[in-house]
């Protein structure tokens, strides 16, 4: 059986994912309402923006199933925005901003700049056998605590942390999707398989 998997549909680099899950075997779906969310085993939460997306999601009356999903342990990933958005605190959000939390990490928004300051760089991340991740960085967000409930798996030079697991939860500030890298969907999907 293909893992039912949704991607949240509201804004942000929704199809590069979806082509990236069915490439990987799952049956992916485009979730924008609670009868969507309630029909998959897992969702990732696409990169865009942070702000938008958590204003969509209250729009759709999507914010209470997702954080109930979480809280009762459906498996999420989230890239970049998704990242933000799993956080249970961020810095540098907008007045009134919300995130749906579930992941125990404080990020911070836009850490790394403007648009222009976007950047590429290779990766070692735990887990992970064969060469490096190639990590595309898109206005992206750093985490800059990691509470005990997280693990970080990826570091930047510096040591700043750029991906991180708890359970059924996963997050990079970069976006895997872009860079034909497929092994973080394909931790998640395993994730998705054994929940």
């Amino acid at each position: 059986m293909s893992p039912r998997v949704g991607v949240l549909a509201l804004q942000g680099d929704v199809r590069e994912h979806a082509r990236v899950l069915t490439e990987l075997g799952a049956d992916v779906s485009l979730v924008r309402r609670p009868d969507e969310l309630a029909a998959v085993q897992g969702l990732v939460i696409p990169g865009g923006e942070s702000s938008v997306i958590d204003k969509l999601s209250r729009t759709f009356g999507m914010q209470h199933p997702i954080r109930n999903a979480i809280a009762a342990g459906l498996p999420v990933y989230g890239t970049c925005a998704g990242l933000i958005l799993l956080a249970d605190r961020i810095t540098g959000a907008i007045d009134g901003q919300e995130t749906f939390g579930g992941l125990d990490v404080v990020v911070a928004r836009n850490a790394f700049g403007s648009q222009v300051d976007s950047f590429e760089t290779t990766l070692g991340v735990d887990g992970f056998d064969g060469p490096p991740v190639h990590a595309t960085f898109i206005r992206a967000p750093l985490i800059t605590h990691v509470g005990e409930r997280a693990t970080a798996i990826a570091t930047l030079p510096d040591g700043g942390v750029v991906a991180v697991q708890q359970g059924p939860l996963l997050g990079t500030s970069f976006h895997p999707e872009v860079s034909g890298e497929t092994r973080f969907h394909e931790r998640f999907l395993a994730v998705v398989r054994a929940a």
